[in-house]
């Protein structure tokens, strides 16, 4: 058999165990998908391989400042629609440049689970001095000395298929001081083609990318994961929003019932100087004042905090120069006057299809497949086809002894020295005069296996447990999005209610005013009559920024904030 029949038959038969594996509904990545998903390896022998081995820079790890601020900036004030103030989180949170950042070793998973396919070449040269005395006059020398000077060159492989390729080259100097040495120094030259090929367990494409097709799933449930880590730290940022709406209203109420409490005061005060009320009435409106001087210094340094935390949030607390800025949020507080009644299954269906931690759970289903046909490979027998092919080349300084009758009838020894080298080893060996070759079959056939077993059913068991927890977060998913609905629908009512209890507060104050003006009530009255007033139109700013929150919350449990924002991720 000739060396091109024997790669001929050895690439067909890989060609047909590729073609004969089972397959799957997810494409089969490439390496070249990989080197672009993942880090990328320098080609062998170009400069940049030598300093990317040899001389690999270290990182210089430099965190860029915050982006985007600038663009809302007008005057002495930093002025941040809901929309543009989302926008600078995205492009400066720390929270979530830090959830970017740790998808990237699931990235390079990828490539390191193609590195089982990567071909090494391996040398060697081992040159060796032996020095031993003798005790057979037949050894050619009392003290035998020769000097073995081997040198391999050895390229292995395992191809998709399962198909393990070996290369090898070998060669080998012998010079010693043996007399019936025919050749000194004797030049072997050895080129060896081995393959194996497994034909039932570890056969073709899909058996041994396994641990890719694993990879790039764990990439897409770290993605998955990404997302849904993503919209949690957008809902909170965007809840820090709606504290400084919350926080700056509720200041606005509380200085106007300063101002009420102000009124009321210098008008008693007045009255007091006219003898028109004793000076026991008076206490009343001063503690009235002192009250919402308190309150107002407490909405005050609570609009502070409110407006630190949300600096942190957008990343304008990194910023020097713009974290002194006061900041303006241009969204109302009042949310808009829409009673379109929801549609409770399309939410709910839409949270099921849109939600990354039930995608999540899905793709877990899709680890699960590759880890039944995992195990029923590990059931198969391990049968293997193997073939060798070697050529062989010998070379040398030729040392041929001829035997002749002299004249006188005796014998005599005539020797020759034929010049040879390493030519005449290299040509021989290519010209595959002297080859090796075989094939041979390996079967290893457990007669009971039962790790493989227990294998195969735990992996069934995993699946239905996947399965039924799909049906439990679908379940969850379900109920939080009705109960998120029914909080949005309360939310609604609400504010309407406030709007209302507001507008008669407002009113009633107004009538006890003209009442107090015309003399037929007391001050008492007017000053609880304030109270209530500030207490309705505080009620109206928590129920507004309430609504704001959990339709922020149903946004998020149908799985479409960041839809809802248009914010894409890249």
């Amino acid at each position: 058999m000739r060396l091109s029949a024997l790669v001929s038959w050895a690439f067909g038969l890989t060609l047909l165990a590729a073609d004969n594996a089972p397959q799957i509904n997810q494409p089969m990545p490439a390496a070249v998908e990989a080197e672009k998903i993942g880090p990328q390896y320098p080609r062998f022998g170009t400069k940049q391989y030598f300093n990317y081995v040899f001389n690999p820079k270290m990182p210089n790890v430099e965190l860029a400042g915050p982006t985007k601020l600038a663009d809302y900036v007008v005057g002495d004030k930093l002025e941040l629609s809901l929309r543009s103030y989302l926008e600078l989180v995205m492009a400066n949170s720390t929270d979530i440049q830090i959830q970017k950042a740790l998808i990237e070793p699931q990235r390079n998973a990828i490539t390191r689970a193609f590195g089982v396919f990567d071909p090494t070449v391996t040398a060697n040269v081992s040159p060796q001095r032996q020095i031993t005395p003798t005790t057979d006059a037949l050894a050619g020398a009392a003290t035998l000395s020769q000097l073995t000077q081997p040198a391999n060159l050895t390229y292995q492989q395992t191809l998709a298929s399962g198909t393990q390729l070996n290369f090898g080259y070998r060669f080998n100097k012998l010079s010693n001081n043996n007399s019936f040495q025919n050749f000194n120094p004797a030049l072997n030259s050895n080129l060896d083609l081995r393959f194996t090929q497994p034909l039932l367990r570890n056969r073709g494409t899909y058996v041994n990318k396994l641990p890719v097709l694993l990879a790039r799933s764990r990439l897409a449930v770290g993605e998955l994961s990404l997302e849904d880590q993503i919209q949690r730290l957008l809902a909170l940022a965007e809840n820090a929003y709606w504290d400084v709406i919350g926080a700056r209203e509720n200041l606005r109420v509380q200085e106007q019932a300063l101002a009420l409490a102000d009124a009321s005061l210098k008008r008693a005060q007045r009255e007091l100087e006219l003898g028109a009320i004793s000076s026991l009435e008076i206490y009343q409106p001063q503690a009235q004042y002192a009250r919402a001087e308190v309150v107002v210094t407490q909405a005050r340094y609570r609009l502070q905090q409110t407006e630190d935390a949300l600096r942190r949030q957008a990343g304008i607390d990194l910023d020097p120069e713009v974290r002194k800025l006061a900041i303006v949020l241009s969204e109302p507080v009042l949310p808009p006057s829409d009673n379109k009644p929801f549609d409770r299954e399309a939410l709910v269906a839409n949270a099921l299809r849109s939600r990354p931690d039930i995608k999540t759970q899905r793709q877990d289903l899709v680890v699960d497949d590759y880890a039944l046909k995992a195990a029923a490979n590990n059931l198969k027998p391990d049968l293997t086809l193997n073939g060798i092919y070697t050529a062989q080349g010998r070379g040398g300084n030729q040392v041929r002894t001829t035997r002749v009758v002299g004249p006188d009838g005796l014998p005599l020894t005539s020797t020759t020295l034929i010049p040879g080298g390493f030519g005449d080893a290299w040509s021989q060996m290519w010209g595959f005069g002297f080859p090796v070759y075989g094939m041979g079959l390996t079967l290893r056939l457990p007669i009971k296996d039962r790790r493989a077993a227990a294998d195969y059913a735990d992996a069934t068991v995993t699946k239905k447990i996947d399965a039924l927890q799909v049906r439990q977060f679908e379940q969850n998913a379900r109920l939080e999005v009705l109960n998120a609905i029914s909080q949005v629908e309360n939310s609604r009512a609400s504010v309407d209610l406030a709007k209302i209890a507001a507008d008669l507060a407002q009113k009633s104050v107004e009538a006890e005013q003209k009442k107090y003006d015309l003399g037929v009530s007391t001050l008492f009255f007017l000053l609880n009559q304030q109270s209530q007033l500030t207490q309705a139109q505080s009620d109206l700013v928590t129920n507004s920024v309430q609504y704001r929150r959990n339709l922020l919350n149903l946004l998020q449990r149908t799985g479409t904030l960041l839809q809802e924002r248009g914010i894409v991720l890249k």
